[in-house]
């Protein structure tokens, strides 16, 4: 039958752009705000909820670029609230200001919790019921399609059920096309989600909606138990943004729903691209990607206990629940002191792939990981040095320069660039002698040794440095212990870690940054082309 509804079928409504934005230390500008709707667009999110228009001049401006240049496939949400305590619909410039947004849909939220009601708005029921009941009749007479956000509707049911249902009753009567039940305090329990939510379906046929926030932990566990009491829209954001501890994180939802419980949400081949829809919002926001995230993170699919490794290489349903590629990752196995065999070989195997699992080398590369990790070294995160010790093993792996001598001299008076770094190198029968300022001793160095070489290896001016970290191994040790310094370089096409222990900080950094200098320049070649895998 013609707009008979999919029994499968949940709709995504997207709200990192608004509820993820009230996150700490995120933000949003106008410009990001653009991009990040073009993406969805091109992923096929159906909802994004942009902001609140006339709350502030960045809002107003997305909804007029929108307006003029609107998206293909996904729906930009204006939201906002009811219209004020003593007030008329349509006398409200909060109404008006949706309006005005030109957005043909519309969240506004009102209260369903009657404490918020009588100690927040400092009004009486009755008067909170009319706010609801006008605010969502004047949109929707309006011609605009009206979804209503019952806020702290599970605390208020609660305390109150009949006046939290009371509430979404308002919306519903009033031409709501779906009422979202909110558990905005994040406190609830995924039985009393379902509770509340069959309690709704019980008296309309309204399209229920589930907004959970993870203060409680909950936030992904309570939205799956909204979807089988009968919700049919997930509202949530990437990575799990929001307002103190978060949103229900749609990088968990979407997969748990589509893949394991074969509800529809998007078209099969948007899953494969998750794990990087998931690290582009966290690019955007310039906020640390939490690789151990489910489904999406570098740790999700990482094994190094030995004998879990083994049973992976035999059958990979041992250890992992879906298959990483169904989501656009990759399965990982971590080389440490805690390795077994079959670590180790499934890692050199990269490189020579008719490795027999017996083979001698194995088990003296397992031996030199040990001796070094007693040192410090931690190869888990610094792959690409547990690399070029693979190859050094297998003899495969010829130093492109070589550091003939290296110092540098540190000016506190000099202001910022207080660090001058003198490097000598030798390349095949050629010695540079090059010094550089930085700021910083480990800059000035690394500085030093990219001008030295660029002559030689001119791809390295798209290699970048992206993180240094260093750890103190013995802080009982004071300013003699031993520190370990672990530096992320990074390409156009992939990162690695490399990594240097000293009880010189300096030597520790000149140790891990040559060693992502080899990387770069094994990964490319000498002549810049990227080699085959």
């Amino acid at each position: 039958m013609a707009g008979e509804r999919n029994p499968k079928r949940i709709t995504v409504y997207d709200t990192t752009l608004r509820d993820g934005a009230q996150a700490e230390g995120v933000y949003f500008s106008v410009k990001d705000k653009a991009i990040y709707l073009r993406k969805m667009d091109e992923m096929g999110v159906p909802y994004v909820e942009a902001g609140w228009p006339g709350a502030n001049p960045r809002d107003a401006e997305i909804f007029n670029q929108m307006r003029l240049a609107p998206l293909s496939q996904t729906k930009t949400v204006a939201f906002g609230s009811t219209c004020k305590v003593g007030e008329e619909a349509a006398e409200s410039e909060i109404l008006r200001q949706l309006l005005a947004s030109g957005a043909e849909v519309i969240t506004i939220f009102g209260k369903a919790w009657d404490l918020h009601v009588t100690e927040v708005l400092k009004t009486t029921r009755k008067e909170n019921l009319r706010l609801i009941g006008e605010s969502v009749n004047f949109l929707v007479q309006a011609g605009r399609t009206v979804f209503f956000d019952a806020e702290h509707f599970f605390d208020g049911w609660k305390d109150h059920a009949a006046y939290a249902v009371a509430c979404v009753q308002a919306a519903q009567e009033a031409g709501a096309s779906a009422l979202i039940l909110c558990d905005t305090n994040g406190g609830a329990l995924p039985e009393e989600i379902k509770s509340g939510v069959r309690l709704v379906k019980e008296f309309w046929d309204t399209e229920i909606g589930i907004h959970a926030h993870n203060d409680g932990g909950l936030a992904v566990a309570n939205t799956l138990a909204a979807v089988e009491a009968g919700a049919r829209q997930i509202q949530g954001t990437w990575n799990g943004l929001g307002e103190r501890c978060g949103n229900a994180n749609l990088n968990t939802i979407v997969p748990w729903l589509q893949i394991k419980l074969g509800w529809e949400l998007f078209p099969d081949e948007f899953m494969p691209q998750i794990t990087h829809l998931a690290r582009f919002v966290a690019e955007l926001v310039n906020t640390t990607f939490d690789e151990r995230q489910p489904y999406v993170g570098k740790s999700a699919f990482a094994h190094k206990a030995g004998m879990h490794v083994d049973a992976v290489i035999k059958n990979k349903r041992t250890f992992e629940h879906v298959d990483p590629l169904t989501v656009g990752n990759e399965r990982r196995f971590l080389i440490s002191d805690q390795s077994g065999r079959a670590n180790i070989w499934k890692r050199m195997q990269r490189f020579d792939p008719t490795m027999a699992k017996d083979d001698k080398r194995i088990k003296k590369v397992i031996a030199q990981i040990k001796e070094l990790e007693s040192q410090g070294f931690q190869f888990e995160i610094a792959e690409g040095s547990l690399d070029l010790l693979i190859l050094r093993q297998l003899r495969e792996f010829t130093e492109p320069f070589k550091i003939l001598d290296y110092h540098v001299l540190i000016d506190p008076l000099r202001g910022e660039s207080d660090s001058v770094a003198v490097v000598k190198i030798q390349v095949e029968d050629e010695i540079v002698h090059v010094a550089s300022d930085g700021n910083g001793p480990v800059n000035a160095l690394d500085l030093a040794l990219r001008q030295a070489l660029k002559a030689f290896f001119p791809q390295l001016e798209e290699c970048k440095l992206v993180d240094y970290k260093v750890r103190v191994l013995d802080e009982s040790g004071g300013t003699e212990a031993a520190v370990r310094v672990v530096v992320e370089t990074s390409t156009p096409q992939e990162t690695w870690g490399t990594i240097g222990v000293s009880s010189n900080i300096l030597k520790a950094s000149a140790q891990a940054l040559v060693d992502g200098l080899y990387m770069a320049i094994m990964k490319t070649g000498k002549d810049g082309e990227t080699e085959a895998d």
